[in-house]
């Protein structure tokens, strides 16, 4: 669940980087139109969010690497002693 959320928020932030540039050729010449600055204010609020749910999962677990060439953590030479 968490991952399809940041997934989500991904696609939310693509849609207003879009939007944002479409307001932005739209709007060249237009004094008092503030819609790229509001499309701004959206994206940066989907970034933290984004940023926030990344760091909730990584701190709860539930998000983490599995690399193929990271084998974890190595065991220390107390930890080997006590295990023989």
């Amino acid at each position: 669940m968490l991952k399809l959320m940041i997934v989500g928020l991904m696609l939310a932030l693509l849609a207003s980087l879009g939007s944002g540039f479409y307001f932005l050729m739209v709007d060249q010449g237009d004094k008092n139109s503030r819609r790229t600055f509001h499309s701004l204010g959206v994206r940066l609020g989907l970034a933290l969010t984004l940023a926030g749910l990344v760091v909730y999962g990584v701190a709860t677990g539930k998000l983490g690497h599995r690399n193929p060439w990271d084998a974890g953590p190595r065991p220390t030479a107390q930890a080997q002693e006590t295990a023989d």
